[in-house]
């Protein structure tokens, strides 16, 4: 057990007597020996698992026809491979540089990619995690396209100097055959001819090569020749070239929106010309160029007429028109418009092999932000419905939310409300992106995250076994009017984009209440509901939050500071919860033409339709003081037990009755503290002309009666000044304290409270206390722990007719940095679920609805022995500390971090125990045991780089995180040890024995007289025997990074099966060489002897038997 230090105990604390803390924290810290803690450092291991949603910023494509597998590369060296359904893996070059090629070994498990280094790289991806087993460092040329044939294992490479070398995939070593640009033009063109832009084998030829240059030159080379057969010249750039299967004819896409068509036997001019989105002239002569065609794809069919698809080539003038994906087929032409620019396509065929019919039934489009796949074989060519969760930045995530083991019943109940509002017209087919196999292991739990987004949409997703599902879409912008254009835009907003982008969260499962805010300084809470409603009014509370204290010349009413606040008589309007006596706070304006008294943002005046699921319970709003906009929330908690919401920002805090819809509490920072406020605060210069605020005088004040409090709505304040004021001197030694200077522009902004966590329970929050009440415990940034008891009514009956009762109990503890999370566990130092009342359907008949009884923990009661039977956990930005309650004794303390500070920071439930983890800025993930906070786990795992991953990082309980590791992209990880050793089980696998399809029939005609496909032999073109060696300085082999590792791994790739066949087929054939000598050996002793035996029978043929 840790040693205890009293003095840890008392740092940052008030001055108390030091001989009875110690005895208290000595009883405290004999009773935590008791408790067994079972949480190990064995028990941690930090991992990612999967990463979800859209490639970030994609560059490339390919797809395996035959494993049915998608792969896409992005700027950043990523590589993104997808399956069916819940089939998805992620892969990094270590380098970093852009990925502008993708080529599959078809149906052999193995991938390609080409970098903006001039690096090639060979992935396994027989393996759960691919790997690369070999690299190749291009040091003298750029690499510009590649090209692997159907079922070859030689790689065509060109580059920027014009030059084509060939590259063997199985030892990843450069052959001696080389391409020179200069042999492959020769006199044709009197320049440089560009780089290479395409490279291709003759269908129907595989000696037979097409490179296509950027200047707009074309070459047929033969490969067996080593010359070029044809050279097919244009005038404008080359972007693409596409082969028709029969190997006569090929297409290509230029500069200037034109298709040009070439005989391979006909090199002087073009077969044909055709500008797609050209206008003809009348006169016949040629079109107006348009943009450049970038890519395109001729595909043939048996039954009808071939698909030419292109993208790009619409005319200059159309400006601002979207990318457009272009299909011809036959006489009829469709212009297909897309979200997003068009970053490559693939058009998928029936066929792996080039010379035969295409037969294309589907498209893939890679956009900038989206994946599409359109159907070719239905009219109007749908799209298919894409099963991958690849909008997540539909709009920019700003705030996340990640729950494990929630309640069984939720996920069903969101994806029943949520299948109502997909969308229809999807093609019928299923997903032809159908290749790999779901892992076998998966995890005893559900798990659900929640998005904010910028335009004030909240998706939820059911995240259950490492795979990522949209369930429902709330849209909470529909309570608002909408600015139809800027010029119409509210002078109230705050914001000058995304007024509705959510904030905060903050969700019960239980209950299936939903509370967020945004960052128009307002808040929402809903419902669950099955039914569908239409409401007329939207229930509207607008709150009033003064900004600071103001100098009061003659305060109109004396009096102590009540350290008890009660609601007041007279509940407040659903409509405002503002005084109406006042003329200066019922108008929008006060006298000096500043706005006051109004939202930032306007309610929906008409009827709002709202379908099955999350409905609108109350909207709050934060109004204009005399000319100063509200300030944006920064903490928000909802409890369904009571029935509450509470929300603070820099000015205070407020507790809203969303079953009343009044205001509960709206006070200062300052007020929490009463008479014990540690801060030394300035009074603020008011402005000459400004208005006396009603902010602090809702009803809040219970020495004074109601006509009183609208009579003297700066009593408070003045009591606040003079408090302060008499504290002046003993605030001087306090280490808390802040500027001191009266000037308002010298005040460290820094310094400034601003209230920072909530949490509702059940707990001993005064020492006087022996029984559990409810409370509302709050955090502030500068590390105090305050607690408010609150008084709720029993019955259901009560509840709605009396008010709940507030009392202060003061502050709790003192903690260095900013409260990031509170939690309570029990005398056993088990954690304690949070209050919560079960859910049930809103929108039922009064006769019918069941409403259910609350669910609080239970405490054993307290005994004169042990009076502490509860602990109350709290987390700071810079340290922990676990305090016995009711007697408030600090019995465990921890500095987490001394040169860096908390991000985030979850009490967590695992398995083994619970425990706090931290994700700190300085990037480590740090994991504390409760209550007596052991490091069990300190991992240097990602640096913070951006804020996005501040904004997102979430813990949940089993050991489960995440963050947005891009705008698009979700990174999912795990701290614990058992999902790390069963990740390999639960991933699933991409590769999955499927046999290549049978080559098509060459037919009796074609065979008789050689009118098929010709084969080649290319190892013996581009062996070393034939072709000798490569310069060993142009380029550089690198084996995998796993050494010795990754060439095992290699033995059930693609490249293992290979090596380990030649290796069989060198040893067969050594093994027929040696007997083939052996043969040699016995047939030349057959004809020594043969002519031996001969040459005596010569000798010895007239020779008697006696003359022998």
């Amino acid at each position: 057990m840790k040693k205890f230090n009293i003095r840890k105990v008392l740092d940052g604390l008030t001055a108390a007597s030091s001989s009875s803390t110690a005895a208290s924290l000595q009883s405290g810290n004999r009773e935590n020996d008791m408790i067994q803690e079972t949480l190990q450092s064995e028990h941690f291991q930090l991992c990612k698992t999967v990463r979800h949603g859209f490639p970030y910023q994609p560059s490339s494509m390919a797809f395996d026809p035959v494993q049915k597998i998608l792969a896409i590369g992005t700027q950043s060296g990523a590589l993104r491979l997808f399956g069916r359904a819940g089939v998805e893996c992620f892969c990094q070059h270590e380098s970093g540089s852009a990925v502008i090629q993708l080529e599959f070994l078809v149906n052999e498990g193995a991938l390609v990619s080409a970098l903006a280094d001039d690096s090639i790289h060979l992935w396994n991806l027989r393996q759960k995690l691919p790997a690369i087993l070999h690299s190749l460092k291009f040091n003298r040329e750029r690499i510009t396209f590649c090209h692997l044939p159907f079922q070859s294992k030689w790689l065509y490479v060109g580059t920027e100097r014009g030059n084509i070398h060939i590259v063997n995939v199985e030892s990843f070593t450069l052959s001696g055959y080389v391409i020179m640009w200069n042999k492959a033009i020769e006199l044709s063109s009197k320049t440089h001819p560009g780089p290479v832009v395409h490279i291709s084998d003759n269908p129907m030829d595989e000696g037979k090569l097409l490179i296509g240059f950027e200047c707009g030159i074309v070459v047929l080379w033969d490969l067996k020749s080593k010359k070029a057969d044809y050279r097919y010249s244009y005038d404008e750039a080359i972007h693409s070239v596409a082969w028709h299967h029969e190997g006569k004819q090929f297409v290509c896409s230029h500069s200037d929106g034109t298709l040009t068509t070439w005989n391979i036997r006909a090199p002087a001019k073009p077969a044909q010309i055709i500008t797609p989105h050209g206008k003809q002239p009348k006169d016949g002569k040629k079109p107006e160029p348009c943009k450049p065609i970038l890519k395109v794809e001729y595909k043939t069919t048996r039954a009808g007429d071939p698909f030419m698809i292109l993208c790009g080539g619409l005319s200059y003038d159309t400006v601002g028109r979207r990318a457009c994906l272009t299909v011809m087929h036959g006489k009829s032409t469709a212009v297909l418009e897309m979200d997003y620019p068009i970053v490559d396509f693939l058009t998928l065929c029936e066929t792996p092999y080039p010379n035969d019919f295409q037969e294309p039934y589907a498209v893939v489009v890679l956009l900038e932000k989206d994946l599409v796949l359109i159907d070719l074989a239905q009219i109007g060519y749908p799209i298919f419905e894409n099963p991958y969760p690849l909008s997540i930045h539909e709009s920019p995530v700003t705030c996340c939310e990640y729950f494990a083991d929630c309640p069984a019943e939720i996920i069903p109940a969101l994806y029943s409300v949520g299948s109502r509002q997909k969308r229809q017209g999807f093609s019928k087919k299923e997903w032809p992106i159908s290749g790999g196999n779901w892992g076998q292991g998966t995890l005893s739990f559900s798990e659900m995250i929640i998005t904010g987004h910028a335009d004030g949409s909240i998706k939820f997703w059911d995240a259950s076994a490492l795979m990522l599902q949209v369930l429902y879409k709330l849209k909470t912008a529909k309570v608002f009017e909408k600015p139809r254009s800027k010029e119409e835009k509210s002078s109230t907003e705050i914001v000058d984009e995304d007024p509705f982008a959510i904030q905060i969260l903050s969700w019960c499962p239980e209950s299936r209440v939903l509370c967020v805010a945004g960052v128009s300084a307002h808040v929402i809470v809903y419902r669950f509901s099955k039914q569908e409603v239409t409401t007329e009014v939207v229930q509207l509370l607008e709150v009033r939050m003064q900004c600071e204290l103001n100098e009061v010349e003659s305060p109109e009413c004396g009096g102590e500071q009540a350290s008890a606040v009660s609601t007041p008589g007279t509940q407040s309007s659903p409509q405002t919860s503002l005084p109406q006596s006042h003329p200066s706070t019922s108008s929008n304006n006060s006298s000096d033409g500043l706005r006051d008294n109004v939202p930032c943002l306007k309610v929906r005046s008409s009827p709002l339709k709202q379908s099955a699921g999350y409905q609108v319970e109350l909207l709050i709003q934060l109004v204009w003081v005399s000319g100063e906009p509200p300030q944006q929330i920064t903490s928000l908690a909802v409890n369904s037990a009571y029935s509450l919401v509470a929300f603070g920002n820099g000015n205070g805090l407020a507790v809203i009755d969303y079953l009343q819809k009044t205001l509960l509490l709206n006070m200062s920072i300052a007020e929490l503290y009463g008479s014990t406020d540690p801060h030394h605060r300035q009074p603020r210069s008011p402005r000459k002309t400004r208005q006396p605020s009603a902010g602090l005088c809702d009803g809040n004040d219970a020495s004074a009666a109601p006509e009183e409090k609208c009579k003297s709505p700066t009593a408070k304040i003045s009591r606040k000044i003079n408090m302060i004021a008499d504290q002046k001197d003993d605030a001087r030694d306090n280490s808390f304290s802040r500027s001191r200077s009266s000037s308002v522009t010298s005040i460290d902004r820094e310094s400034r409270e601003v209230i920072s966590s909530f949490y509702f329970c059940d707990s001993l929050s005064k020492k006087s206390e022996t029984v559990a009440v409810p409370s509302l415990w709050i955090g502030t940034s500068l590390g105090s722990m305050l607690a408010i008891a609150l008084t709720v009514p029993s019955t259901p009956e009560q509840r709605m007719q009396q008010p709940v009762g507030v009392a202060f109990c003061g502050p709790v503890v003192r903690l260095k940095g900013g409260i990031l999370r509170m939690a309570q566990l029990d005398f056993s130092g088990t954690l304690l679920p949070h209050v919560y009342e079960s859910w049930y359907e809103p929108n039922a008949p009064e006769e019918e609805r069941e409403r259910p009884q609350r669910r609080r923990p239970t405490s054993p009661p307290s005994s004169q022995e042990n009076p502490d039977c509860q602990y109350a956990v709290v987390c700071s930005e810079k340290q922990a500390k676990v305090v016995a309650m009711p007697s408030q004794n600090c019995v465990y303390e921890h500095n987490i971090t001394e040169t860096s500070f908390v991000l985030r920071a979850d009490v967590v439930t695992m398995t083994a125990g619970v425990g706090i983890a931290c994700f700190c800025a300085n990037g480590h993930i740090m994991t504390l045991s409760l209550p007596s906070l052991r490091p069990l786990l300190d991992v240097n795992y990602l640096p913070l780089t951006d804020m996005r991953i501040a904004r997102t990082f979430c813990f949940s309980n089993q050991g489960q995180a995440l963050y947005l590791t891009s705008p698009t992209e979700i990174q999912r990880i795990t701290y614990i040890q058992e999902t790390c050793d069963n990740l390999q089980e639960m991933l699933g696998e991409l590769f999955t024995p499927v046999e290549t399809p049978e080559a098509p029939n060459r037919g009796f005609f074609k065979g008789l007289f050689g009118g098929g496909a010709q084969s080649l032999d290319r190892e013996d073109l581009f062996g070393e025997v034939s072709a000798g060696k490569a310069s060993r300085s142009l380029a550089q082999h690198i084996p995998g990074p796993g050494g010795m590792e990754g060439m095992k791994g290699a033995a059930s790739g693609v490249v293992g099966e290979l090596a380990r066949a030649r290796i069989a087929l060198d040893e067969r054939g050594q093994k027929l060489g040696e007997l083939e000598e052996r043969t040699a050996g016995m047939m030349a002793s057959a004809d020594s002897f043969s002519k031996h035996a001969h040459d005596m029978m010569l000798k010895y043929k007239d020779k008697k038997w006696y003359q022998l």
